[in-house]
């Protein structure tokens, strides 16, 4: 009989960043969280690549590199201003957090 191994399942925070001890955790995962909003809207209206750089002035090559989720080249801000230009409304709501846990960022894209 093969021997059995236990597995130990550690919870989320939340933030697979945070998980995997990356620096920078909170803004890579704003960055994900922003670019992930930018490609279903993509999706959504069927924009090709040269549709989208037209929308958000940039060449095809950072298109690309957008839509393949390589976000190191772009800024929290710059991302937002994308969605702006694809027409999307984008709120910042600064609030006091529960004592229950550590404050957060968190982006909601509906």
């Amino acid at each position: 009989m093969p021997k059995r191994t236990t597995e130990r399942v550690i919870p989320s925070s939340g933030n697979v960043f945070a998980d995997m001890g990356l620096p920078d955790a909170a803004e890579l995962d704003t960055k994900a969280r922003l670019g992930a909003a930018i490609n279903r809207i993509v999706k959504r209206r069927g924009l090709t690549q040269a549709e989208v750089a037209t929308a958000l002035e940039i060449n095809q090559p950072k298109v690309s590199a957008l839509l393949h989720y390589k976000l190191e080249g772009f800024s929290v801000e710059r991302l937002m201003r994308f969605l702006v230009a694809l027409g999307q409304d984008v709120e910042i709501v600064v609030k006091a957090k529960p004592r229950s846990r550590s404050a957060r960022i968190a982006v909601c894209a509906a």
